[in-house]
């Protein structure tokens, strides 16, 4: 109880009006104690009342543009202003597409064709009327095929077997109106090779690529294929029951419940999507227990990261939301509490982490204090139009945060769109690297003091100024961890030239080398990465247990038009990187998002989660889910336990020794969640090649500044290591 002198002595009263009816809540502040009335019930009757004002609210999935352009059409006059009525009529019919009402949306697309044909613009104006029609029909061969018939092949390319469309009016019709397009005289080159691109993949759809392409209008067939022979990873989330039909979201992979199988959490950026949770029964097979976990109420959120935050032994959730809305993404993230048991309570308004409420899509937790609990960056999305400062959330400990980013100067102001930890000069205290959509991204260089100094000029990070998911990593195992920023300036063009060997003037992603000391090189040129990307969700792991990381793009935008293949590259043993994408099976075509890499089904190798799905409601697509099938590599599982440490063990570093016939190399690895986009479980996977034993595992804790040691650990098991541990436990042997 508060005592009625503490109420007179207090810091702050504040009163926030939740919801339409104008429910009250009080907080008090004394004493220097956030105490908060508000629940979870006050949570979910917020996320209820978010999802009531969809349709005003979200550009992307509400009707606004819908009722705007058809109030435009009805005012204009086509006898008139012909050319207005024109533009309205497409974006009417764009809009309507967009929605989901493909039918109404392709005949108001028609509608405009037969106008345009009836005027005499330039080719321009003609050939942006005539692809949106073709992008329609193109959406309704992937709605009435590989939606309404999919299988594990749907929308993979190369496109073969049960990925070819039964249905074929689509695709027949969208390779009417792109050719048609591509034949126009002065149009955007930019237009016309999208178009290009995606009168290929129709005829792909049809089992008519390339033989069918007219001449002079092929991708090459090298596009779909790669250099190297690559074994295939079969996409098995429809038969594992995990492959949900959704929008864009986040998803982690990690132990929830306690029994050390990989249970899987995924969120849906629609406000009217609740969480889910699948148990991972231990037996290759998953349960849906979202219900009985707490998470149905729990609506929306583009992404998920997992922490201990309470230090309590589980894992906690931490979801995000309101991304790219700007001053209409206000929408709170929530902190859910683990009971211990897989089952979830919303901890954030009496956490601290509800008082201010800002659009954002990425998160990290470290312990930047060293103090023994993590604390919360958050990265929001500031806009000219909207101030959006990022959050830096110190944990006190007792399960409270505040946020410090003002005085510890990392607050940004930039259109943050991925943040990640990690402790780029070896000094033990974590720093930030932060990507901005649009300008400069900063690394964030922590003085030890409470204190950082962006430092991203001086180091060389500055770079792509088009970017999105990052990650830290220690891709050559030297030891130093590395930096990616991905760009996401490209345009289908740019990948149509890239296939058949232009040159590209866009900007290339950072792919830095660190040299311990916090300066960085760009060598995304030398390992083969100088290349379109246009990635948003992505991750990291080791696909073939060689040591070395690999990783994974979720590729995409908003428009539907915007069809890649997610891409992912196989680690040259740090001296560069090979796409593996099409021979490997990973190119979906679909919208990706969250990214994990995780050993699922406990047999030694990462299989990686996919969520699927666009923006935009005509745009859901189901999860897919690659099981590896194996490279007869080693492999050992480490689980850390924090004692001075928090007890995720996160930003600990794990060092392995091992010997491959007379050579001698080593194997480094930061524990996280991974990248900025997707969760990775926190236990860390590392792949020994051949090697059958790690001569000398080494466990770093930067809080307690204390290494542990274990000589001649034998392969194939999973072992939890505790801090201050002479000896670790062995959880699993899987020993051949």
């Amino acid at each position: 109880m508060i005592a009625p002198s503490q109420i007179v002595a207090g810091l702050s009263l504040r009163v926030w009006c939740l919801t339409s009816s104008a429910v009250l809540f009080f907080v008090f502040q004394a004493s220097g104690q956030l105490l908060d009335q508000r629940s979870q019930k006050d949570m979910e009757a917020l996320l209820a009342e978010i999802h009531a004002r969809v349709n005003d609210d979200n550009g992307f999935f509400g009707d606004s543009k819908l009722r705007a352009y058809r109030e435009r059409v009805s005012e204009l006059d086509i006898r008139k202003e012909p050319g207005p009525y024109l533009q309205a009529t497409t974006y009417l019919g764009s809009a309507m597409v967009d929605q989901g009402h493909l039918e109404e949306g392709i005949k108001t697309l028609t509608t405009a064709y037969q106008l345009v044909g009836q005027l005499s613009g330039p080719d321009s104006m003609r050939g942006e009327v005539i692809a949106e029609l073709g992008n329609a029909y193109l959406r309704l061969a992937e709605s009435e095929n590989c939606c309404a018939f999919h299988s594990p092949e749907s929308c993979i390319v190369p496109l073969l077997g049960a990925a070819i469309h039964k249905e074929r009016r689509g695709s027949e019709s969208a390779i009417k109106y792109f050719k048609e397009v591509i034949q126009l005289k002065e149009i955007d080159p930019y237009l016309r090779m999208k178009c290009v691109w995606l009168m290929n993949i129709a005829y792909m759809t049809l089992g008519e690529y390339p033989q069918n392409i007219p001449k002079g209008m092929g991708i090459p067939p090298s596009a779909f294929s790669s250099r190297i022979r690559f074994p295939k990873f079969p996409n098995i989330a429809g038969a594992l029951g995990i492959d949900q039909f959704n929008l864009a979201g986040g998803a982690v992979l990690d132990d929830f419940d306690g029994d050390h199988d990989l249970d899987l959490i995924t969120s849906c950026w629609d406000t009217s999507a609740p969480m889910s949770f699948h148990e991972n029964l231990g037996n290759g097979s998953f349960k849906d227990r979202s219900e009985e976990a707490g998470l149905l109420p729990m609506l929306g959120g583009l992404n998920i990261v997992q922490a201990d935050y309470d230090n309590d032994g589980d894992l906690d959730l931490y979801v995000l939301r309101g991304a790219w809305m700007r001053a209409k993404g206000v929408h709170p993230n929530s902190l859910l509490q683990n009971q211990g048991d897989g089952t979830f309570i919303d901890r954030t308004f009496e956490s601290g982490l509800g008082n201010t409420h800002r659009p954002t899509q990425t998160a990290a937790w470290a312990d930047y204090d060293n103090d023994g609990d993590l604390d919360l960056y958050v990265g929001n999305e500031s806009h000219p139009t909207f101030a959006a400062p990022c959050q830096l959330f110190q944990n006190r400990g007792d399960g409270t945060f505040v946020d410090v980013a003002s005085q510890a100067g990392v607050t940004n102001d930039r259109f943050t769109k991925g943040v990640v930890w990690g402790d780029i000069d070896g000094d033990r205290f974590p720093d930030i690297v932060v990507s901005n959509l649009g300008e400069k991204n900063r690394l964030y260089r922590n003085q030890a003091d409470g204190t950082f100094k962006d430092i991203a000029a001086e180091a060389g990070v500055e770079l792509p100024l088009a970017s999105f998911p990052a990650w830290t990593w220690d891709f050559d195992n030297d030891g130093n961890l590395d930096v990616f920023i991905s760009s996401y300036g490209a345009e289908v063009g740019d990948f149509v030239l890239h296939y058949i060997g232009q040159p590209i003037k866009k900007e290339k992603p950072g792919h830095y080398t660190g040299n311990g000391q916090g300066k960085f090189t760009n060598v995304a040129k030398a390992h083969g990465l100088e290349l379109p990307m246009l990635p948003m969700g992505a991750n990291y792991g080791d696909l073939n247990n060689d040591g070395f990381l690999d990783f994974y793009l979720g590729t995409g935008e908003p428009s539907i038009s915007v069809i890649l293949p997610n891409a992912m590259f196989l680690n040259k043993r740090g001296q560069g990187f090979i796409d593996v994408t099409m021979s490997g099976g990973f190119g979906h075509l679909q919208k990706g998002h969250a990214i994990a890499f995780a050993d699922f089904d406990e047999d030694g190798d990462q299989d990686i989660f996919e969520q699927m799905g666009g923006a935009k409601p005509v745009d859901k697509y189901r999860d897919a889910f690659y099981q590896n099938p194996g490279f007869g590599n080693q492999w050992l599982k480490v689980k850390l336990v924090g004692k001075t440490s928090n007890r995720s063990g996160i930003g600990a570093r794990i060092h392995a020794l091992i010997k491959e016939g007379a050579k001698w190399r080593s194997i480094y690895r930061h524990v996280g969640s991974g990248a900025s986009f997707g969760a990775n479980p926190l236990r860390q996977h590392i792949g020994t090649g051949k090697a059958t034993e790690i001569f000398r595992l080494e466990v770093f804790w930067p809080t307690s500044n204390t290494t542990q040691v274990f000589e001649n650990v034998s392969v194939g098991q999973f072992i939890e290591v505790t801090e201050g541990d002479s000896s670790f436990k062995v959880i699993r042997s899987h020993k051949s």
